[in-house]
């Protein structure tokens, strides 16, 4: 069974971190634009309160046996300087059931690395 990976990262550090993958071997990664706010429920500067606040989600799946790898790149690239802040970021991982190639049909059952197909 394959792994999912999402991160949900600052914006800042969103690119940083798709480099870092792309130079560890994972360059098939989803990106796309989310809001949201975690334990710390926003933001307040002044009378202004951000309940939202934008992120990026980056999307893979991986191999099982790459998952600690693939987390502590990601962990390393995202986090700020020293022990991290609040607002760095989460990551999710689950079990991927199946996975299809739609342009070939293929049902794909091992983690396909650095453009191999099988």
């Amino acid at each position: 069974m394959l792994t999912m990976i999402r991160a949900i990262v600052r914006p800042e550090k969103a690119d940083k971190v798709l480099a870092a993958l792309m130079e560890a071997g994972y360059p098939a990664v989803t990106k796309y634009s989310v809001a949201g706010r975690g334990k710390q429920r926003g933001i307040k500067i002044g009378e202004v309160t951000y309940d939202e606040l934008p992120k990026v989600m980056l999307m893979s799946v991986i191999n099982p046996s790459d998952k600690e790898f693939f987390i502590e790149t990601v962990m390393n690239t995202a986090r700020s300087a020293g022990k991290g802040a609040f607002g760095d970021g989460k990551i999710f991982v689950s079990e991927v059931e199946e996975s299809y190639t739609i342009s070939s049909g293929v049902k794909e059952t091992d983690y396909v690395k650095e453009g191999v197909t099988p």
